[in-house]
């Protein structure tokens, strides 16, 4: 292997748009924080226009976390792309996996994929943390899906199952 080898934790292996509110919620937050303090700042205003003062606060504290807990005990550091991009590395979406089975009460399975992101001795804490800001990121989509846009009248798409 050489330096310029792509680490495979970022290969796309999807889209974003592919999956639900609360897993997409956790890979568009997880690239803001790690874009630096403006993206940062936004994170908080989502959080606190979404949930008021407290519970965004509550919100950011798991969050705060969980970027924490997988910065120092992490196995190695998560790959991610650009807040834009409409892909999905590989490292995403385990972790967009990760909060949507904790924020399920899966509490075995996220312990499992903690166990891949971070030290075994810290995945307990990991997915208490996840557990929070998943239940946080459900919130904030229930609260969208109660206030739809006014040209939501449109006719709806049909979906198709692939797999």
């Amino acid at each position: 292997m050489t330096d310029k080898t792509p680490h495979r934790g970022g290969a796309p292996v999807g889209y974003v748009a592919e999956l639900g509110a609360v897993e997409a919620g956790a890979v568009l937050y997880l690239r803001l924080w790690c874009t630096g303090p403006d993206a940062q700042r936004q994170v908080w205003n989502d959080f606190a226009t979404a949930l008021g003062p407290q519970g965004g606060r509550q919100a950011l504290k798991s969050f705060e976390m969980l970027c924490d807990l997988c910065a120092r005990h992490g196995r190695r550091p998560l790959m991610r792309h650009n807040v834009t991009c409409k892909c999905l590395g590989a490292d995403e979406s385990c972790f967009a996996n990760f909060i949507g089975y904790a924020s399920d009460g899966e509490r075995e399975d996220a312990l499992m994929i903690a166990t891949t992101i971070v030290r075994p001795d810290m995945a307990g804490a990991l997915v208490g943390a996840a557990q929070e800001f998943g239940f946080a990121l459900r919130r904030m989509a229930l609260k969208a899906e109660s206030f739809p846009p006014p040209y939501s009248n449109t006719t709806p798409k049909s979906k198709t199952t692939l797999h």
